[in-house]
């Protein structure tokens, strides 16, 4: 196999230097399954000690500086006085994520509901985390649209996309000139018979027609199973549409389990796409966040491994020769092009990951520290009282 003279490591710790991951805020609430939300000690119980434990994997990872809302459940009196506290923790306000899934009056729809006062009701909701936008200094509404049928013939699919279209013509009209809308979709769930944005092409269509603030959202948990999610990576970044990047794993469905977790290799794979387009810098304005929901692991702990496991797959990412890869792609070289990207998948990068670290002043095993730091035996016995975050089930 022929590879072109270059420094691995020089690459590695280039295209790490700036890259960074968004942590959820309800990653530290409890969290559960249809059957059950098991409580666990020292969850948050405001926003306020969310922003506290997302600062933790952004002080052991040096990887994690912004953190995603979720309006209603993130609501504050002063949205000021949240982005002055993140700030004060060394972290931002990252992404405003809508809901438009727990409110009884969108049980047939929200934003593509056939009744124009509960659309409007769910416009107005994206006009509200607008605000919040405003006073925090996100620069991203993201919207996950739960709409969908569990029925043929419950209602037209065709009239719901028109009402859909209006809906979201009238929030993006509302958004500054500096905000972006990201338009997630998802395969199946909660509506069993068709999802009234399925997948990326349907999200795809909308963002077109809306403008170039409009962006798609990939979620890798919110595809049909064995679905080539890096190919969905590769035409999205062709069209400059890709925005946003929802980190999990799953072995069936939407389990929202540690992303890499499940297929380590797939994440590779995709994390190639990416870098191959150098879509893993700032300059590229993709935003990369975990979307996951921690029900029996620690919480913090899990958010620290999951930073982890998506530097691995960028740093492994990095690894290939993407030169001499080109090379065997030209020529045809069918084997020896798998071999580069093998070879890159089947580095161990810990040692290297560990060695950037402590050049940042950072602890080589993020992991070990924060167990050893006592954040988690410290909260669990000062968050005694008042109402733990989450949601019910």
């Amino acid at each position: 196999m022929t590879t072109t003279a270059r420094d691995p490591i020089a690459a590695v710790r280039e295209g790490l230097a700036e890259f960074t991951v968004e942590v959820p805020s309800w990653a530290y609430g409890n969290s559960g399954t249809r059957f059950k939300v098991f409580a666990q000690p020292g969850v948050p119980r405001d926003p306020y000690e969310k922003l506290a434990d997302a600062a933790q994997v952004n002080a052991y990872t040096g990887a994690a500086p912004r953190v995603s809302l979720h309006i209603p459940w993130d609501l504050v009196d002063d949205f000021g006085k949240l982005a002055a506290h993140a700030a004060d923790l060394g972290v931002s306000i990252g992404a405003i994520n809508s809901n438009v899934f727990q409110d009884d009056a969108y049980m047939l729809g929200s934003l593509t509901n056939a009744d124009p006062a509960i659309r409007a009701k769910a416009v107005a909701h994206h006009v509200q985390c607008i605000e919040v936008m405003r006073a925090t200094g996100s620069k991203d509404l993201k919207l996950w649209l739960p709409d969908g049928l569990n029925y043929p013939g419950q209602d037209s699919l065709r009239d719901r996309q028109e009402r859909l279209a209006d809906s979201l013509q009238q929030i993006y009209a509302a958004m500054d000139e500096d905000h972006r809308l990201l338009l997630e979709y998802k395969f199946f769930e909660p509506y069993f018979y068709a999802m009234d944005i399925p997948d990326w092409g349907t999200s795809l269509l909308h963002c077109l027609a809306l403008g170039e603030r409009a962006t798609v959202v990939l979620d890798t948990g919110h595809h049909a199973p064995n679905t080539n999610i890096e190919f969905i990576v590769a035409q999205l970044l062709r069209q400059g549409r890709l925005g946003a990047f929802d980190f999990n794993s799953r072995f069936y469905a939407d389990d929202d389990l540690m992303v890499g977790a499940a297929d380590p290799f797939q994440l590779f794979r995709i994390m190639h796409e990416i870098v191959e387009a150098d879509a893993h810098l700032p300059s590229s304005r993709v935003n990369f966040m975990l979307d996951q929901c921690h029900n029996i692991e620690p919480k913090v702990q899990g958010q620290i491994r999951s930073v982890l496991n998506v530097q691995e797959a960028v740093a492994k990412a990095l690894l290939v020769d993407r030169e001499a890869l080109r090379q065997a792609q030209l020529a045809g070289d069918v084997l020896g092009a798998n071999g580069l990207l093998m070879d890159a998948y089947n580095t161990d990068v810990r040692g290297i990951l560990g060695d950037l670290r402590e050049e940042k002043g950072l602890q080589r095993d993020p992991i070990a520290a924060y167990r050893a730091s006592g954040y988690q035996e410290r909260i669990a016995a000062e968050r005694v009282g008042g109402h733990q975050a989450g949601w019910g089930a």
